[in-house]
């Protein structure tokens, strides 16, 4: 029986343009998050207006066929999502919450914890046991963690810490859910994106509400302060911001796709790392941030860490596969002995 063909690498030129759109679309969702977050005291409603405004471009992209699948409702699918929109719902307010109370450039430490509680979600959910090397390099993020948060002595937020490691814990477990969902989607990652988009715009309607932000919508609608020429008003900052992040929102959806199906784990991971660093030298230049050197000692202990498990994986990943194709070629010999065997017996 002949063997299937491999498929064809990706071009160096995809996998750049696919890794460029991605890092931009990532820097610019952080910094116009931040933008908007300095400014408003409803945080809960702008993520509504990004998600919505995110469902209502996969409506428009599918109306004009510029989608591969074809989007549809369906009651049956919503309430086999129900995990998956929950978690991405507390999981991307606790984010903005991170956001509005860190600086931009402290955002990656804050939410430093998202590796370790993958691996211990993984132990503890999916039973999987992790090598040593694993938890060296669980151990190294965790010390990044550490050392920006209580050793740096630069002030931080209890409260932006605390909605940091919060976020990161239920990052962790969506990534376990994530697979689940895909099933009920029969694995359509561009379905599962709107469904998802739409649902948690339609749950986080009433959760702004019930948190006390109607008092701030509604001041930030109707309520016109006297600016000092020159400046911004909080509404137009709103507006504009949400524009541009549910335009970025949707554009990061479309860009994790091409991420899995264009580039490898190590190339992702590395472009994931490269924009960490960007986003604290962009924070330095936007907000005017302060990068001492023990909260870059952070950043890069982190780094390390999380590229060091992308290794360690993508090693173990080989070896499994090399393992497999062995067992395989002893079998099909094993077989082939018996069935000679076989051929040579007497009547």
């Amino acid at each position: 029986m002949s063997q299937p063909n491999p498929p064809k690498p990706q071009s160096r030129a995809a996998v750049m343009g696919v890794v460029g759109f991605y890092l931009v679309a990532a820097l610019s969702m952080v910094m116009a998050n931040k933008w908007v977050l300095i400014s408003t005291s409803a945080p809960l409603f702008f993520l509504f207006t990004q998600l919505a405004i995110a469902a209502l471009l996969f409506l428009v992209s599918d109306a004009m066929r510029l989608l591969p699948d074809r989007l549809h409702f369906d009651l049956k699918v919503c309430k086999g999502l129900y995990a998956m929109v929950g978690l991405n719902v507390v999981g991307l307010s606790f984010s903005n919450y991170t956001l509005k109370y860190v600086d931009a450039s402290f955002y990656q430490v804050a939410r430093g914890l998202v590796l370790p509680f993958t691996v211990v979600t993984s132990c503890v959910v999916l039973h999987t046991r992790p090598s040593l090397s694993v938890l060296a390099s669980c151990g190294l993020v965790t010390l990044g963690f550490f050392v920006g948060v209580f050793l740096d002595g630069t002030p931080v937020s209890p409260k932006g810490i605390f909605f940091g490691v919060t976020s990161s814990a239920i990052t962790a477990m969506h990534s376990v859910v994530i697979k689940q969902s895909l099933n009920v989607v029969n694995g359509s990652a561009l379905l599962l994106s709107w469904y998802t988009n739409l649902l948690s715009a339609i749950v986080l309607a009433p959760i702004m509400v019930l948190a006390g932000e109607g008092p701030d919508i509604l001041k930030l609608m109707f309520n016109v302060d006297e600016l000092v020429e020159g400046q911004t008003s909080a509404l137009t900052t709103f507006l504009w911001g949400s524009a541009i992040t549910g335009v970025l929102g949707f554009a990061m959806s479309i860009a994790s796709l091409l991420s899995i199906k264009v580039t490898s784990p190590i190339t992702h991971m590395v472009s994931s790392a490269v924009r960490g660093v960007a986003a604290s030298v962009l924070g330095v230049w936007l907000f005017h941030d302060v990068i001492t050197t023990g909260r870059a000692a952070s950043i890069a202990v982190i780094l390390g860490g999380s590229i060091l498990y992308t290794w360690v994986k993508h090693n173990e990943s080989q070896q499994q596969t090399s393992q497999h194709a062995y067992e395989r070629v002893k079998m099909e010999e094993v077989e082939a002995g018996t069935q000679h065997a076989e051929g040579k017996r007497p009547e």
